[in-house]
């Protein structure tokens, strides 16, 4: 938090109220996560229904694409085949769950806790509480307040929308850790739920709110869901999928080749001078201070700066996979290091997501665009700051 006031864009204004609630609810969830009774329980349920909703998602895969589309075939992990289709599944099941009316009353649950605790407005409140649970659609929930957004407002659902992970991936990081990571759905579930505070406290560190929040303190129905019926929800669901699952597969696509191309410049530069030098390296030296600061033993600090700084550039989708791939080798020499980069990595903030969180609120209310424009690269500040923060507050209470 020291660090991201040192980033302020008005270091006299601070929403204290804010900042102390959402610090105290962090706590008080992970708190309530690793050490409340029943709470390994708890986790070990909500992992079992996260690999029966991956295992019947399967059925429609292995279908599709026969043998390529099971984990369990002798072809080997297949990402296209095996994990994105996974997308395609979660969003059909919030879709369902979203016109159901399921999803809106736990969303509103946690809009009115943070609307009344933390005394930040119900537009933000509302949008932060849906990122828990969806993507760039929380920005539909308060569709008809964003034009009339101040700038810290702004600020906030970007970082909101860049701090925490849809459901709908949050299914692909399973894949890739389920092996190796006893538990894992249940820390990524509690990982997008612990940001969503994370996200309000450092957006408001970052871009104090100087204006006057229309829904300032003011609890907002959430927009019911346009729907014509169960099976309109669920195709129209399926369809945003899988425009997503494209929009994945361009930006690994077009990233890594970038990320290699860089590699391959800062080599040849770097060779010139007799020393060898990486992108990958150069932020892994950046982001291994933050590792250290969030708890990451020194011995597997590098690796996780390293992880940190793929997620910036190349999203969290190789870095989970490095990760994965790493504690099958026993590459990490501490357990704990697992679980605080597991939370750290919980979240889209990266370039590219803030292409597209930047693009979806502009196309929104394009007559707002200078201002959105304006605060996004703080936003991914902010949300890269609440992401090592939920993962901080995880190493304290982990007890591995």
């Amino acid at each position: 938090m020291f660090i991201a006031w040192l980033c302020s864009a008005n270091r006299r204004l601070l929403n204290l109220r804010a900042i102390f609630w959402g610090t105290a609810l962090q706590l008080i969830f992970a708190a309530l996560v690793f050490r409340a009774p029943g709470s390994r329980d708890l986790f070990q349920f909500l992992n079992k229904a996260v690999l029966k909703l991956l295992t019947a998602s399967e059925a429609g895969q292995t279908f599709v694409f026969g043998s390529l589309g099971t984990s369990a075939g002798n072809t080997g992990f297949i990402l296209a085949f095996q994990a994105l289709p996974v997308i395609i599944f979660f969003s059909a099941l919030m879709g369902l769950l979203y016109y159901w009316g399921i999803m809106p009353r736990i969303i509103a649950v946690f809009a009115w806790l943070f609307t009344k605790v933390m005394r930040v407005s119900g537009a933000e409140s509302c949008c932060t509480a849906s990122n828990i649970f969806v993507g760039i659609e929380s920005l539909t929930a308060i569709r008809p307040y964003l034009v009339r957004m101040t700038r810290s407002e702004y600020c906030t659902i970007l970082t909101a929308g860049m701090a925490t992970v849809a459901s709908s991936t949050m299914g692909i990081y399973v894949l890739f850790l389920k092996d190796v990571f006893p538990g894992i759905a249940g820390h990524l579930i509690s990982a997008s739920i612990l940001s969503a505070p994370a996200a309000l406290v450092m957006s408001k560190i970052i871009f104090p709110e100087s204006g006057h929040p229309e829904t300032l303190g003011t609890h907002i129905k959430i927009t019911p869901a346009e729907d014509a019926g169960t099976m309109d929800a669920i195709v129209n669901g399926a369809m945003a999928g899988l425009k997503l699952v494209g929009g994945v597969v361009a930006l690994l696509i077009a990233f890594l080749g970038l990320l290699a191309l860089a590699d391959m410049i800062l080599g040849w530069v770097a060779g010139k001078f007799g020393c060898a030098l990486s992108l990958g390296g150069l932020l892994g030296l950046i982001f291994k201070p933050f590792a250290l600061l969030i708890g990451v033993p020194p011995e597997d600090a590098g690796f996780a700066g390293h992880l940190f700084g793929l997620r910036l550039v190349a999203t969290e989708v190789p870095a989970y996979k490095e990760l994965a791939v790493a504690m099958a080798a026993n590459k990490l020499v501490h357990a704990r290091s697992a679980v605080i980069i597991a939370y750290a990595l919980c979240g889209f903030a990266h370039i590219a997501s803030l292409a597209i969180f930047v693009g979806g609120t502009v196309a929104l209310a394009p007559e707002r665009r200078k201002d959105i424009v304006a605060v996004g690269f703080r936003a991914l500040v902010a949300a890269t700051f609440a992401c090592l923060m939920t993962a901080a507050v995880a190493g304290v209470f982990c007890r591995q």
